[in-house]
């Protein structure tokens, strides 16, 4: 179902050399079984809340990062009344055709596919199809604790390095090692320095690789944020995205030295990059609390866009682009300055979901701009 832009004959963007072609789903969240093709350019998919809009990006989610983005638990993203769920697609790379499947059954190993071949490792498929979404959700990016800034980081940065993922379990086993030490020594009074030096030494050598990486990144980031953020706004706000880390003041190891009475009083280790956080500020201000809910939307599309050039320049190919729900709380002029952003040479293949089918319509229209639309209710789909 084709929502097409006012002049006639207007040439689509030169599309990326990735895109999903097609996926189909088998006993997914609400949805008994659907396939859909897509168009290179943008696709919408509309319908009420509860339709299973929001489940069909997930499913593109999985096929591109192994999980979803709304739930770690593999087995709930199961139909009700089901033992398993399938998703399967079928990715474009210019002269490459890549099928690409996921399977959960119930009490068994998540099953993932690429051309009929299983991974040894899921983070070997990790940025295979590079992949970014923007969701009400991330909304705890701002409002909730560091850990989900986090988060934010390591996502982007796994996508674009596998080995870093490999780093941050081996951090963190080492890390759970040593508060396991900690509580020992609490709980028996034997003071074991020497195992603790031990995995003090591990923990500097990981964490500082991480550290690095984060370090490097944010630097490269913030710049590419500061300005897509400006474009957004007309620069009419002023923001500030900053890495906050205690490795930017003291060496890993004098930390650890530092604090070593404090955290066996704790039982935890309360130095490292798993207390790095970001602050993101407006007018000099703590987003969190002075930002109105328009600016916390902005911010955080800046960010998520800030992720798909950075995701961009170190694939080499533009990631599918997801936007969930992204007309709530945007007025009608941040609504058109984004779509004529994502609808550009800049981006690739676009995924929107929305309650209404005719304001999307009248926003493509607009920017002159095709859509492929999708009507979605009720577990099922009409294009």
């Amino acid at each position: 179902m084709p929502c097409k832009g006012k002049t006639a004959g207007k040439a689509l963007p030169l599309w990326p050399a990735m895109y999903l072609q097609q996926i189909s789903v088998i006993n997914f969240k609400n949805y008994a079984e659907a396939g859909l093709s897509f168009s290179q350019g943008v696709n919408a998919l509309t319908g009420n809340n509860g339709a299973g809009k929001t489940n069909l990006l997930d499913a593109i989610h999985y096929l591109s990062l192994c999980k979803s983005y709304f739930n770690p638990i593999d087995s709930q993203q199961i139909k009700q009344g089901c033992d398993f769920f399938m998703i399967s697609g079928v990715f474009d790379k210019g002269e490459q055709h890549d099928t690409v499947a996921c399977g959960v059954k119930r009490n068994q190993k998540k099953q993932f596919k690429r051309n009929k071949k299983d991974y040894q490792r899921l983070a070997d498929h990790i940025g295979l199809y590079p992949l970014v979404m923007i969701s009400p959700y991330d909304i705890s990016i701002i409002i909730e604790g560091s850990e989900e800034r986090r988060k934010f980081i390591d996502n982007v940065i796994s996508q674009t390095d596998n080995r870093y993922l490999d780093e941050l379990i081996i951090y963190n086993k080492i890390l759970a090692n040593r508060n396991a030490l900690l509580k020992k020594i609490a709980e028996t009074g034997r003071y074991d320095a020497g195992l603790l030096e031990v995995l003090d030494e591990q923990l500097v050598a990981s964490g500082n690789r991480i550290f690095e990486k984060r370090r490097a990144f944010m630097d490269e980031f913030t710049a590419i944020f500061a300005e897509l953020y400006k474009y957004l706004t007309d620069e009419a706000e002023q923001v500030d995205l900053v890495y906050e880390s205690q490795l930017l003041q003291t060496s890993f190891a004098e930390l650890l030295i530092k604090t070593t009475e404090k955290d066996r009083v704790l039982e935890r280790t309360t130095a490292g990059i798993h207390r790095d956080d970001l602050a993101f500020m407006v007018h000099g201000m703590p987003m969190k609390k002075f930002g109105s809910q328009g600016q916390q939307k902005s911010f955080l599309i800046a960010l998520k866009l800030a992720q798909y050039t950075f995701l961009h320049r170190h694939t080499g190919f533009k990631p599918l682009l997801l936007l969930d729900d992204i007309f709530d709380k945007l007025d009608e002029h941040r609504i058109t300055k984004l779509m004529q952003m994502v609808s550009n040479h800049d981006f690739g293949q676009v995924f929107i979901t929305d309650t209404s089918t005719a304001r999307v319509c009248q926003v493509f229209e607009k920017i002159n701009v095709d859509v492929k639309l999708f009507e979605v209710e009720g577990g099922l789909v009409n294009a």
